[in-house]
């Protein structure tokens, strides 16, 4: 297959290229440049302008074109960015998609757990309701964008969970870790809806060719709460696990993202994907935070 891939240069979209790759697809990267040879193809999503033409040589398409949420902090001007950029990609790949002559049979497009708010003491699958705050309502927004792909096209929309990778979520992490300075986030019994790099990508790549469609939850196989986590990460660096960052603190400095990154209970369930074969290299935390660690 030929996969368009919106944000290929980014932490997940390196690894897919990579597993694509491997796989004999071929990555075909969006690029806001001129593009440099046959496997890119410029697009200008601030200007929603993309050549539908492009797409009749194009198999399937994967969106993972947004500002990152792990910038800190939520000023209101990037709180508008976060929103503006995955509904612009969005909008300007689906109306590429509309006018396309022969369009890509699948559109598997970014999405994140935060749709479902803090939910302490619920197990969340695909069908649960969406959430009230800042996050779930720009990943309402974001998979209502999805949903304008003309019919022939499948869509998912695939809602990730905290990516554990050298470079995602945990890099401010890491390295307080490896100076034993890792400890609970408030208290650290929230759930915190985890993946391993390897298999979020893995996941892509098996949608490629699934039947599913609509939204499917990209997590790990196995529950796990901020503390474990953490403290997985502490013992695989051989350092305590000791040092607390009270709710408190953590509300002071980082406000909403605190709230709803760091200390909302989202207990996701990876059933949906389990179900269609998925089978997943990395069940545990710390056999992802293992693999990471072995990750140049």
């Amino acid at each position: 297959m030929r996969v368009l891939i919106a944000g290929a240069s980014g932490l997940i979209g390196s690894e897919l290229s990579r597993q694509l790759a491997a796989a004999a697809h071929t990555p075909v990267r969006l690029v806001r440049r001129e593009a440099l040879g046959t496997n890119e193809i410029r697009w200008d999503p601030a200007a929603l302008v993309l050549d539908p033409s492009v797409l009749d040589d194009i198999d399937a398409v994967v969106n993972l074109s947004g500002a990152s949420l792990a910038r800190l902090p939520w000023t209101s001007g990037y709180r508008k960015e976060i929103l503006r950029s995955r509904l612009q990609a969005t909008r300007t790949l689906t109306d590429a998609l509309g006018r396309a002559v022969t369009p890509p049979t699948v559109l598997l497009n970014g999405s994140a757990v935060g749709i479902y708010g803090d939910r302490p003491g619920e197990v969340l699958s695909e069908a649960s309701t969406a959430g009230t705050d800042f996050l779930a309502d720009v990943v309402t927004r974001w998979e209502a964008e999805a949903r304008l792909a003309p019919e022939p096209t499948r869509v998912v929309m695939l809602r990730t969970g905290l990516v554990l990778a050298k470079g995602g979520a945990l890099k401010p992490v890491l390295p307080l870790a490896k100076l034993g300075l890792a400890g609970p986030l408030g208290d650290g019994t929230q759930h915190w809806a985890w993946v391993s790099l390897h298999d979020e990508a893995a996941a892509i790549v098996h949608l490629l060719t699934s039947t599913l469609s609509g939204p499917v939850n990209l997590v790990g196989p196995t529950p796990a709460t901020s503390n474990d986590i953490i403290s997985a990460l502490a013992t695989a660096v051989r350092r305590p696990f000791l040092l607390a960052v009270p709710k408190p603190i953590l509300t002071l400095l980082l406000q909403d993202a605190a709230r709803q990154l760091l200390l909302a209970d989202q207990q996701v369930s990876a059933q949906k994907l389990l179900d269609d074969g998925f089978e997943f290299a990395h069940r545990t935390p710390a056999t992802a935070i293992a693999w990471m660690l072995r990750q140049p």
